[in-house]
């Protein structure tokens, strides 16, 4: 198993679509940011990431390169999914915690839930999203999010791994059985003679 933690957190912007979660919603601000700005989904990423030791979001989607400009965050997160798999890993469960003043996150929660199994391809059962307002943080005017995600062998590497430690097994086997049977000394028995008739 591995365990992941990814933070990330943007500034409301008057002007700016506001995404949460690979969601849109209706709100008077959204989060500036290179790319979508979308918080959740790039904590997510890191998440994801750093699981399994692969670097972080930055690394992979510099907010200098104008490729990545208004990009989909869900890209990102595709991105991140694609190197824990390689890694012989898949995600177990996820679990998040939002931080802001607004919008509401209680009533789209459910939503917020569905998209993110939808991205990370597991079920909603297995996704958790909550929210905090961030009461005496000084951060009115921002969104944090913190997220954790567990990993969990795939099934076909657990399978190739117990093959391994099979052949491994068993070869140690044959070369103690080699030993033992060197080890041993095996008297000859002398010929019988030929009874003449």
């Amino acid at each position: 198993m591995r365990i992941g933690y990814g933070w990330d957190s943007h500034e409301f912007k008057k002007g700016v679509p506001l995404k949460i979660g690979g969601v849109a919603l209706e709100h008077t601000h959204g989060l500036a940011g290179h790319s979508d700005g979308d918080v959740l989904l790039h904590a997510l990423t890191d998440a994801l990431l750093g699981a399994v030791a692969a670097g972080d979001i930055g690394g992979y989607f510099p907010p200098s390169d104008p490729k990545w400009k208004n990009a989909d965050s869900a890209l990102f997160v595709a991105a991140a999914l694609a190197k824990i798999r390689e890694a012989g890993y898949e995600v177990a469960n996820v679990d998040s915690t939002l931080v802001l003043a607004a919008p509401k996150i209680g009533p789209i929660a459910t939503r917020l839930r569905q998209r993110i199994a939808e991205l990370l391809e597991i079920s909603p059962l297995d996704v958790g999203v909550k929210a905090k307002t961030p009461e005496g943080m000084g951060t009115d005017n921002a969104a944090i999010a913190h997220v954790v995600v567990l990993l969990e062998k795939h099934e076909d590497h657990k399978k190739l791994e117990v093959a391994a430690a099979m052949l491994d097994a068993d070869k140690h086997m044959n070369e103690v059985v080699k030993g033992l049977i060197n080890e041993v000394k095996v008297e000859k028995r002398p010929a019988r003679e030929k009874v003449k008739r």
